[in-house]
């Protein structure tokens, strides 16, 4: 059964999700179009496995969902507002200081 997460948890589940750049890559990608995960794992230079365990935690955060396709499993954006919200957070980081780093970038989060 699907039930409407809290606000804090919602932000949370998509800041989980942007944590690590690599599932950053595949919320672009999938912002651009759906797609196939062998294609993903090419296009982003990552072995399958990789990606794979990236893409369950972006299932499990609620961003990406499957969509059957014959035999293989084609992935998209859980809703498409997750695009629109990934061009206005990119756009609202790249407005900020390029003198400005996160405290201790390799540990931070």
């Amino acid at each position: 059964m699907l039930t409407i997460a809290p606000d804090v948890e919602v932000l949370a589940r998509f800041g989980r999700a942007l944590a690590d750049p690599i599932r950053c890559r595949i919320l672009l990608a999938l912002r651009d179009a759906p797609a196939y995960p062998a294609e993903l794992a090419d296009a982003l230079g990552v072995s399958r496995t990789r990606l794979s365990n990236h893409l369950a935690c972006l299932r499990d955060c609620g961003l990406v969902v499957t969509v059957p396709d014959g035999r293989r499993t084609r992935y998209e954006l859980a809703d498409e507002r997750l695009g629109h919200a990934l061009d206005d957070l990119r756009t609202a980081v790249v407005a900020v200081e390029t003198d400005r780093t996160c405290p201790d970038a390799e540990g931070c989060c």
